[in-house]
């Protein structure tokens, strides 16, 4: 009888364990099965771009591997319900914080842009065009940091102030730009009688 007792004690942590090592075995072996049948796909057709495939790949690992997470905590006793409204509730915080910053984002990774691509530079004069019959804002670059571009006004309406646009313009908008800090002769005398 005593054999009995432990046995029925120890029969429902037992099973839960062997529960839990079932999920995470199947999980593995379906993560594994999956991602080698998506490689398989791109060395069978190779036209599949890699930038595609990888990103395929790490997206089918975490759907499996958080569902497996998810049926594992709902082995352990976490109601189904709880997860699914923390996760929902996550995500929502999550966009609601992306969406709220951004422009700052935005503006963070044109600055990168700038500096890696160089499309302009110090000195050099550009011209942000509003559009093809609108004249845009001009100016000589001064400083490019991680938020704005600023120029000196080169329109006659303020010469010698400042204009700070942000980065993420230069990406919206067609730029005009002429090297070394010289617009060309008519132009310096259209910006002149304005």
């Amino acid at each position: 009888m005593t054999d009995l007792a432990w046995l029925t004690a120890w029969s429902q942590p037992l099973m839960r364990t062997g529960q839990v090592i079932l999920i995470l075995a199947l999980a593995w072996l379906a993560q594994r099965i999956l991602t080698r049948g998506i490689s398989r796909l791109g060395q069978r057709y190779p036209q599949l771009p890699a930038e595609l495939l990888v990103p395929l790949r790490g997206l089918t690992r975490w759907l499996i591997l958080g569902s497996a997470f998810m049926l594992v905590l709902e082995r352990l006793g976490v109601s189904a319900q709880v997860l699914w409204g923390a996760l929902t509730g996550f995500v929502a915080v999550a966009a609601i914080a992306f969406f709220a910053i951004w422009s700052v984002l935005s503006n963070l990774f044109c600055a990168l842009l700038i500096f890696a691509l160089g499309p302009f530079r110090i000195g050099d004069c550009v011209e942000v065009l509003e559009s093809a019959d609108k004249p845009g804002v001009r100016g000589r670059v001064l400083d490019i940091n991680l938020f704005y571009t600023t120029l000196e006004d080169l329109t006659g309406d303020a010469p010698g102030t400042w204009i700070q646009i942000p980065n993420s313009l230069f990406f919206q908008k067609a730029v005009r730009r002429w090297r070394n800090g010289e617009m060309p002769a008519a132009r310096k005398i259209e910006v002149d009688h304005h």
